[in-house]
């Protein structure tokens, strides 16, 4: 008995599923290759009718999906995709300010390892910590969304089942999650007290099992910027975790980062992150 969970930031999923080339062919293709059980979206940024169009020929094969759009139209949007129907579904944590912008669903499923909550994330990106009005929005808005998150990641890791919460943390906790560290330490993902909001959701009894597969690496990188010559160096970041309680994360046996094998065989700037648990 074995599951199979990928988490993707697929950047636009009506770009993710165009068919590019014919070495190309977008998120469908990877699907049909790699076959998880669970696939974890973020930056959707559609509607549902949207979504449900570009993902039709995922849906006609049998794949199941929910969804929590953003009330700004265009922006973020996070998802489930399931080979089967989850039995129950929560969007945001009972936040106010967050939980109608697309960026935190649950869901709940009956698995062959046992009972699962998984969950899809993308926490917001932030900024610099400068004297720019747009700087000093964006960086408060990712500081009180981690504040109000933490609370519910404390519940959260005790339920009495598997947890999950995968997708786009926007955030490198450690030295080995960035290519170019020290070049990037006041850049918002790598600020010091981001990194320590990471290290006090795993002191928390989160484990980053992706890591744990690679505890000597330098990464495996998930996100690279399109700009330069980024991505043929691997100038990247790990900011795309799937992060579990313990029961799950005894589970855990192999992680891969399916990085495209070159440039223009991208479909989305982030690749994704799977992990098999058995």
């Amino acid at each position: 008995m074995s599951l199979t969970i990928s988490t993707i930031n697929v950047n636009g999923i009506r770009a993710a599923m165009k068919q590019r080339s014919e070495a190309n062919r977008g998120l469908s293709a990877w699907l049909d290759d790699v076959r998880p059980d669970l696939v974890l979206l973020q930056e959707i940024r559609a509607g549902r009718e949207q979504a449900q169009e570009a993902l039709a020929p995922v849906l006609d094969d049998g794949w199941h999906l929910v969804m929590s759009e953003s009330v700004i139209k265009g922006h973020a949007g996070v998802g489930v995709l399931s080979r089967v129907e989850p039995s129950a579904v929560r969007v945001g944590f009972g936040s106010d300010e967050f939980d109608a912008t697309g960026r935190y669903l649950e869901a709940d499923f009956d698995t062959p390892l046992g009972a699962l909550t998984a969950a899809s994330l993308y926490l917001p990106k932030g900024a610099a910590q400068t004297d720019d009005p747009k700087d000093i929005a964006k960086h408060d808005e990712k500081i009180r969304f981690m504040t109000a998150f933490a609370e519910h990641l404390r519940g959260l890791v005790r339920r009495r089942r598997h947890v999950v919460v995968g997708g786009d943390w926007n955030i490198a906790h450690a030295e080995a999650d960035i290519k170019n560290w020290k070049g990037n330490r006041k850049s918002p993902g790598f600020l010091p007290h981001e990194r320590d909001w990471v290290r006090e959701q795993l002191a928390g009894g989160w484990r980053d099992v992706v890591r744990e597969q690679y505890p000597d690496d330098d990464g495996p990188y998930s996100w690279w910027s399109w700009r330069g010559k980024a991505f043929d160096n691997d100038a990247g970041w790990r900011i795309d975790y799937q992060l579990t309680n313990r029961s799950l994360a005894q589970r855990a046996v192999k992680a891969t980062v399916d990085r495209a094998p070159a440039y223009d065989l991208r479909w989305s700037d982030h690749a994704p992150v799977t992990v098999k648990f058995q």
